[in-house]
């Protein structure tokens, strides 16, 4: 972004995507009552426009119009113009981007919306270039019409804005069609999913596609209650497919956004913390349902990268790293034949770019991404005559060399807020590899993470707050921040039986519902009672790039309701399936997670108590033997004797008369309420809980 113009009121902003445009020769303000009295003061619509700092056609944007002096003159004369970080306020971001959607019929970012100085929008749109190219209307000639519009009759614009909030109002609402759901849902789901089943490259549609990996997990699940081995092939197949792909970096792990083609090859190269963090939960669960180590390994290879290159050393994780470096979409991650001869020299550079597909023609605008959608270590292996262990070892060795190589290049830019929601997500899917994989490292990390987000991110009343950065907490949180929060911390209750997680989740799940929920139609509102009053309080059942807050909500609710023996939770889980059946029924692939709280509402549930010590090797034997199972229906909970177990006692009163017998680990596996006898063998104990 430009230096030369003095800064504008951005420059005291956190946001780096708002600090990002602090020196645009365009008057930004951030959101807030400032801007909309000047507005109102002035009679003067308002230019919104709302990114966030690695999205590369906000970049574009910027430079073309934002940076532009013209452009600038326009906007400042006749208008007030807002920045919003849309990671900062999805609220704001929520609503005007179904504005867009009712409007022209798509969205995306950068969102672009005019309204009154009321708020109130009257024209929307996503990118613009500065003047008409791409058959789109260019910036300048829009600004012109609009100023000239209002400057004739701003009477008739407000009335036009009414009727868009209206509509918009009406598409917000119908993710809220109250119904009863059934297990025909589920099946339904599957049958719809495997209709849109890309056989040939993985994923599901045409491109560009996305991870979705909430959706993988789901058919993980389905296979596991139904024993339909086709919804594990488009789950493998998706994964194996994903991880061949560029979209993978095969260099420094982690993946990017999506994937520009149907082949999984060109990614869009921004690296987003959720993505990884789903992504996490479904190779891992993956690993637990086939016990195939390659999908142990990949999620291995997202930890190690999101542990080196995305974590605060307070230990909350960052949220994003850019697509572009030096204003080059992916300059950073490609490669020429010569650029991995000149690393690797001549015998070794060969072999690394027959395998990942470096050739002198390229496969990404001249250059290379690496890949291994064509060919496999067991290909080249047999064509070159390698032991198929020691062509590992030599290629492993190429990506530590190319690795340390990449580092001097000038690396794309970090968005380095911390971010409630994502930081949750997070937990949870570190929390999910330290029990699956014996890896108690990763539960410290996940510990570290909650530990900050519980002591930074709260304020003294307990409100959760949504960003941290540079040492400022803001932003009232939102369902999201509250839900996965509350997911993180049951994960890492099962990871470390720490009882304090559990507490807090159950204590910021009850202000959730306080917050955030309707009393009158049951769901739950994306920003709280407490939070500034927008056009319209949405809610959100829609799994998108993330699931929603709401799926996540349902979940919690029914695994805290089981934990704790609190009806009321129970109630509240059934009330929030009851209010979004209908938009769940007309689209079930779009509701993953709701759907996986519906197979846990009405599936088979059921609780694994193991009581002992947690000092003595039994004890820890029996945790693992669950542990490492795929049981995602099933709660794991620790009754250690003393005082510890009188803890556990008043939070979870299943434990009450679950014993060590003899002294000796005891497990006690639960169903419906009801309770198999006692183990201490944990052959026994693994059949049992396989079972459930």
């Amino acid at each position: 972004m430009t230096t030369k113009n003095k800064p504008n009121r951005l420059f005291t902003e956190k946001s780096p995507y708002l600090l990002q445009h602090a020196h645009n020769p365009v008057e930004w303000f951030p959101w807030g009552e400032e801007a909309f009295d000047k507005a109102k003061r002035e009679n003067k619509p308002i230019f919104l426009s709302v990114g966030y700092s690695t999205c590369h056609w906000c970049h574009v944007m910027a430079h073309e119009s934002f940076e532009d002096q013209t452009v600038a003159n326009m906007l400042n004369k006749d208008f007030i113009s807002i920045k919003v970080d849309r990671e900062e306020r999805p609220d704001v971001d929520h609503i005007y981007m179904a504005v867009c959607q009712a409007m022209t019929g798509q969205g995306g970012w950068p969102l672009t919306v005019f309204l009154t100085p009321e708020k109130k929008p009257f024209f929307a749109g996503t990118y613009f270039p500065r003047s008409r190219k791409y058959n789109r209307a260019g910036m300048v000639e829009i600004i012109a019409q609009l100023a000239g519009k209002w400057k004739e009759d701003p009477d008739r614009i407000r009335e036009a804005a009414d009727q868009v909030i209206t509509e918009t109002t009406s598409r917000l609402l119908e993710n809220h069609s109250v119904g009863v759901m059934s297990e025909e849902t589920i099946h339904e789901a599957f049958r719809m999913y495997e209709s849109n089943f890309d056989a040939e490259n993985g994923g599901f549609g045409s491109s560009p596609k996305f991870p979705t990996s909430h959706n993988l997990s789901f058919l993980l699940r389905y296979y596991q209650k139904t024993g339909n081995a086709r919804a594990l092939e488009i789950v493998e197949k998706t994964l194996d497919s994903m991880h061949r792909g560029g979209m993978f970096d095969h260099i420094g792990f982690g993946f990017s956004r999506y994937s520009v083609d149907e082949k999984w090859l060109v990614p869009h190269f921004e690296k987003m913390l959720y993505d990884n963090a789903l992504l996490i939960m479904t190779y891992i669960e993956a690993f637990q349902v086939t016990g195939k180590a390659k999908y142990a390994e990949v999620a291995e290879q997202i930890i190690n990268y999101v542990l080196r290159d995305m974590t605060d050393e307070g230990g909350a994780f960052y949220s994003a790293e850019d697509a572009d470096s030096e204003g080059v979409e992916g300059k950073f991650y490609v490669w020429t034949p010569d650029e991995v001869e000149d690393v690797l020299g001549i015998d070794e550079g060969d072999l690394y770019s027959e395998l990942y597909d470096v050739t002198e023609s390229g496969n990404f605008e001249g250059h290379n991404i690496p890949n291994l959608i064509g060919t496999t270590m067991e290909s080249v292996a047999r064509r070159k005559q390698i032991p198929l262990d020691e062509l590992k070892q030599r290629i492993e060795a190429a990506r530590v060399k190319l690795f340390a190589h990449r580092e001097q290049r000038i690396h794309p830019g970090k968005d380095d807020k911390i971010l409630t929601a994502w930081n949750g997500l997070m937990i949870a899917a570190l929390s999910k590899a330290a029990r699956a994989l014996d890896k108690p490292a990763y539960a410290e990390a996940a510990a570290k993470a909650a530990e900050f987000l519980l002591r930074e991110l709260r304020r003294e009343d307990g409100r959760l707050l949504a960003r941290y950065r540079d040492g400022e907490a803001a932003f009232l949180g939102y369902v999201d921040d509250y839900a996965f929060l509350v997911w993180g911390l049951i994960e890492l209750y099962e990871a470390t039986f720490e009882l304090r997680y559990l507490r807090e989740a159950v204590q910021l799940n009850a202000e959730m519902l306080r917050l955030f929920g309707d009393e009158e139609k049951g769901g739950l509102f994306f920003y709280g009672s407490d939070a500034e009053q927008l056009l319209t309080r949405p809610k959100e059942i829609y799994d998108g790039a993330m699931p929603s807050g709401n799926g996540a909500a349902a979940l919690n609710l029914l695994r805290l309701s089981r934990l704790t023996y609190d009806a009321k939770l129970s109630q509240a889980a059934e009330v929030q399936l009851q209010a979004f059946a209908g938009a769940v029924a007309s689209y079930p692939p779009g509701h993953a997670l709701t759907l996986a709280a519906l197979d846990f509402a009405y599936g088979e549930a059921s609780e694994i108590v193991i009581a002992g010590d947690p000092a003595k090797p039994e004890t820890q034997h029996m945790l693992r033997t669950v542990q490492r199972q795929y049981l995602p229906n099933a709660l794991l909970i620790l009754h250690p004797p003393g005082p510890a177990g009188e803890e556990v006692r008043k939070l979870i009163p299943l434990v009450q008369d679950k014993l060590p017998l003899g002294g000796q680990a005891t497990a006690y596996v639960c169903q419906n309420f009801a309770c198999q006898a006692p183990t201490q063998n944990l052959e026994e104990l693994e059949n049992l809980s396989s079972k459930h």
